[in-house]
C-alpha cells in the first residue's frame, strides 16, 4: 500500500511529463563536462557492473581529470584534478562543500558522524575528537599488542602444521578485541567462536549492501519507515547488542582495561557531568548518537585496518627485498623481541613508507564524495548546488603524472623527500579536510603495531597457490573475492 500510494504517482508524473524525467541529465551538458550518456531512471548507473575502480579509471582515460556521471537522477562531478581537491576538501570545505552523500536506509548509522550534516557534524566530531588524540592511542598501545600477539599465536599454529595461510581470514577478530571490553569478547565466545561470528556479521554488513535507493530515492521513505536499511538486520542487530551491552557494562564498572568503547563512553560521562547531562549542549551526545558511533568505528574501523593488515603481509610475501629491509629496521628499533610502544613506531620511518605504499596500491574504498550545498565556482568550473564532488581514490593513487610506475610496490616513494616533492592531494586513504577519517591515526598506529609483532617472528612468502594479482570484488569497498593464500615461516635469527 505504501509503495503504490506514495511511488506510483512520481511514476506516472515522470512519464506524462517527460522533462521531469530527464532534467536532472542536462547539468553537465550545460557545465561542458564530458562522461557517459545516462539512461532515463537509471542514469550510468549499469556501468558499475564493471566495479567502481575499473568505471573510474577507463573513464579517467576515456574523459580526462574532470567528468559526470548520474546514479539515477543524481549527479556526480567526478574529479581527479587535485588543485579543485584542495579547494572542495579543505579551502572551501567548511562553506560550501561539508558534507557527505547520503543516500538513506541507513539503519543504526542514521546519527553517526559520518552521515551527519553541518553543525550536527561538528558537534559529535568535536565530542569524540579527544578520544582519538595522541595521548589516548598510547595508552591504548599495549591492549593493541596484546591483540597482535594472539594473531603471532594463530600464525605458529599454522606455520607448525605446514598449512598455507589464508590472508584474507588472518586479522578477523583482532580490530574487535580492540574496540570491545574483554567482557564482552568473552560473552561473543560463549555463543560461538569469536573469530567466526563476528566475522560473517562483518561480512554481511560490507557485502550485503543495496544499491537500488540511489536510483530510485523515491523508495527511501516508505522503506525507512519499514524499517529497512542498507545492512542487513541480522548483522545490524549484532553488533547494536554488542555496543548497548558494553556502554552498560563500562558504566556499571568504568575501571579496566582501556579499549575504545571504554574511551568513548569515558568522553561522554566527563562531558555529560561538565555539562549537567544537558542532552542540547554542544558537548554532549545523545544515548543513540553514542551507540551509532561506536556501531560505525566496530564496522568501518574493521574493514580498514583488517583489509590494510592483509595487504601489507601480501605486498611483503610478493616483495622479500622489502620485507628483509623493514624487518631489520624491527631489529634495530625492537631487539630481543621488545613490545613496540607508540613512540618507537613513530620513529620507524621504513615501516611507515610500507604501511602508506599499501594503502597507496589498495585504498580501503574506491571514492569519497562531498556535496554541494550552495553554488559555487571553483578554477572556473562552476559548481551547482545538489552536485556529488567525488573523488576516484583509485584513480589518484595510480596516476602516473605523480607515481612512476605506479603498479610496482616501491615504498620508497613515501621517503621524507619524496613527499615533500608531490602534490599531497593524489594520495587520499583517509580523505583530506575537516572531514577526513577521524580514526586515521588510530588505524596507522593498529596496523603498524600487528605488523611489528609479526615480523618479529615470521616472514610471509609468495606461493603457486598465491593470487597474483589478488581478485578484488566490483563492491565500492577493498574486499577480496577469493582467499589470498601465502606460506609462513618462521625467522632465524
Amino acid at each position: 500500500l505504501t509503495f503504490i500510494t506514495f511511488i506510483l504517482p512520481c511514476k506516472i508524473t515522470d512519464l506524462f511529463y517527460p522533462s521531469a524525467m530527464l532534467w536532472p541529465y542536462r547539468i553537465f551538458k550545460k557545465m561542458g563536462v564530458p562522461g557517459p550518456t545516462p539512461l532515463p531512471f537509471l542514469g550510468t548507473f549499469l556501468h558499475y557492473h564493471q566495479g567502481f575502480k575499473e568505471f573510474d579509471q577507463n573513464s579517467f582515460k576515456k574523459y580526462g581529470r574532470i567528468w559526470g556521471t548520474y546514479d539515477g537522477r543524481l549527479p556526480l562531478l567526478v574529479v581527479a584534478d587535485t588543485s579543485i581537491l584542495k579547494t572542495v576538501l579543505v579551502k572551501d570545505s567548511l562553506e560550501f562543500f561539508t558534507n557527505r552523500r547520503n543516500i538513506g536506509l541507513n539503519g543504526p548509522f542514521k546519527e553517526a558522524m559520518s552521515i551527519a550534516n553541518d553543525e550536527k557534524w561538528k558537534r559529535i566530531r568535536n565530542v569524540l575528537s579527544p578520544t582519538f588524540s595522541g595521548g589516548k592511542i598510547k595508552q591504548m598501545c599495549p591492549l593493541i599488542v596484546r591483540c597482535a600477539d594472539s594473531l603471532v599465536k594463530n600464525l605458529r599454529e599454522k606455520c607448525q602444521s605446514g598449512k598455507l595461510v589464508d590472508l584474507k581470514e588472518l586479522h578477523v577478530s583482532c580490530k574487535l578485541r580492540i574496540s570491545l571490553p574483554k567482557s564482552l569478547c568473552a560473552l561473543i565466545g560463549k555463543y560461538g567462536n569469536f573469530t567466526s561470528d563476528t566475522s560473517r556479521q562483518m561480512v554481511l554488513c560490507f557485502t550485503g549492501i543495496n544499491l537500488t535507493t540511489p536510483i530510485f530515492p523515491e523508495l527511501v521513505p516508505p522503506l525507512e519507515f519499514l524499517g529497512l536499511s542498507f545492512f542487513p538486520k541480522k548483522a545490524s542487530s549484532f553488533f547494536t547488542t554488542i555496543v548497548r551491552q558494553s556502554d552498560v557494562n563500562i558504566k556499571k564498572n568504568n575501571k579496566g582495561r582501556v579499549d575504545f568503547l571504554q574511551l568513548m563512553v569515558d568522553v561522554q560521562l566527563s562531558k555529560s557531568m561538565q555539562n549537567g547531562a544537558n542532552p542540547h549542549s554542544d558537548k554532549y551526545l545523545t544515548d543513540s548518537e553514542l551507540e551509532a558511533q561506536a556501531i560505525l568505528f566496530l564496522l568501518a574501523g574493521y574493514e580498514t585496518t583488517s583489509t590494510a593488515i592483509t595487504f601489507v603481509a601480501y605486498c611483503l610475501a610478493c616483495n622479500p627485498d622489502v620485507q628483509t629491509k623493514v624487518q631489520q629496521e624491527i631489529d634495530r628499533f625492537l631487539p630481543n623481541d621488545t613490545l613496540p610502544s607508540y613512540e618507537i613506531l613513530k620513529q620507524m620511518e621504513y615501516l611507515d613508507m610500507v604501511v602508506s605504499e599499501t594503502l597507496r596500491m589498495y585504498p580501503p574504498t574506491s571514492r569519497t564524495d562531498r556535496v554541494c550545498k550552495k553554488t559555487t565556482v571553483v578554477n572556473d568550473l562552476v559548481i551547482p548546488k545538489g552536485v556529488v564532488v567525488t573523488v576516484p581514490l583509485w584513480v589518484l593513487h595510480y596516476d602516473p603524472q605523480y607515481w612512476d610506475e605506479p603498479e610496482e610496490f616501491r615504498p620508497e616513494r613515501f621517503s621524507k623527500e619524496a613527499k615533500e616533492a608531490r602534490d599531497p592531494y593524489c594520495y587520499l586513504p583517509f580523505g583530506q579536510g575537516p572531514r577526513n577519517c577521524i580514526g586515521m591515526r588510530f588505524a596507522l598506529m593498529s596496523m603498524k603495531i600487528v605488523v611489528c609483532r609479526i615480523l618479529q617472528r615470521y616472514s610471509f612468502h609468495a606461493c603457486n597457490e598465491t593470487t597474483i594479482p589478488p581478485k578484488l570484488t566490483k563492491n565500492p569497498f577493498l574486499q577480496l573475492e577469493n582467499p589470498l593464500l601465502v606460506q609462513v615461516s618462521e625467522r632465524k635469527k
